[in-house]
């Protein structure tokens, strides 16, 4: 299995338009392990188009309980039991990951329930474990070691970049956040950072188009970072490589690689990946 990291959907926000990308997910293969980072509306097929079979779905990592992170979360544990899971699934997330699961399960009580009984599957819900995390060491099993970093996503409180680190190679991702300093610490050295980025010159398109978001500028501007802050951030860090992700704007034809590329210019001269659906990052 190679060291890879699938960006399954690239964009920020819940928003989804025609012939554009959809929400954040992700899927890394590191130490042996395949691990979906993150649910946004289209990872069950994202996961699939990467070749990887749902039954073998093994860990799921949730940075935040915003809905462009986690709507499609409990489409990807049902579908995969109806593909054929039969293998437990731990799902890490923060606090309130164990009620979205629950809530989930009594919404879909009927259908759960019917085919259990009519085409003779294990209860789903025996399949799934919830491990409710915060700030600190979160896993560490047979050379993987995945950790927990609190950064700042108004007013959300519980968001947490991760790090994971395995098979010699270290993959950090922001998760939701504005511009914060102690990142550069925490993704010191890794082989990919992967960060959030924001263009101010798209927001006024995004509110424009959006409408219904009466201060939905202000909190972009509080809760997320400016592509060149993201640059900044990976030339202190001295990481290899950085990925623009969770892009503010994604689907407005306005802006291109090249925006992104220019914004970061100034401040970071390593390797760059622009995200898009589908594109597959070895490392």
């Amino acid at each position: 299995m190679h060291d890879r990291l699938y960006l399954l959907g690239s964009k920020g926000g819940p928003a989804i338009r025609p012939g554009g990308p959809n929400p954040t997910s992700m899927l890394l293969t590191i130490a042996g392990r395949r691990i979906v980072i993150d649910c946004g509306l289209g990872v069950t097929r994202g996961v699939v188009e990467t070749g990887m079979s749902l039954k073998e779905l093994d860990l799921v990592f949730i940075t935040h309980l915003h809905s462009d992170h986690v709507l499609e979360l409990g489409g990807l544990l049902h579908t995969a039991w109806t593909t054929g899971l039969a293998i437990p699934v731990k799902v890490y997330g923060p606090e309130g990951t164990r009620k979205l699961w629950r809530g989930f399960l009594a919404s879909l009580d009927f259908d759960i329930r019917i085919r259990i009984e009519d085409e003779g599957r294990p209860d789903l819900a025996g399949l799934i474990e919830i491990v409710e995390y915060s700030e600190g060491p979160v896993f560490e099993e047979a050379g993987l070691v995945v950790e927990a970093l609190r950064v700042d996503h108004p007013p959300v409180t519980d968001c947490f970049a991760l790090r994971f680190k395995g098979g010699g190679k270290t993959v950090v991702l922001s998760a939701d956040t504005a511009y914060f300093p102690p990142l550069a610490g925490f993704a010191a050295g890794a082989d990919v950072l992967v960060h959030e980025a924001m263009l101010p010159e798209g927001v006024e398109n995004i509110i424009a188009r959006t409408g219904n978001g009466a201060r939905l500028r202000e909190h972009l501007y509080a809760s997320h970072t400016l592509a060149a802050d993201a640059g900044r951030l990976a030339t202190e860090a001295r990481v290899k490589t950085l990925v623009l992700n969770h892009l503010i704007p994604a689907d407005d034809p306005s802006f291109g690689d090249a925006d992104w590329r220019n914004a970061l210019a100034p401040v970071w001269n390593g390797p760059l990946v622009i995200a898009k659906d589908g594109l597959a990052v070895d490392f």
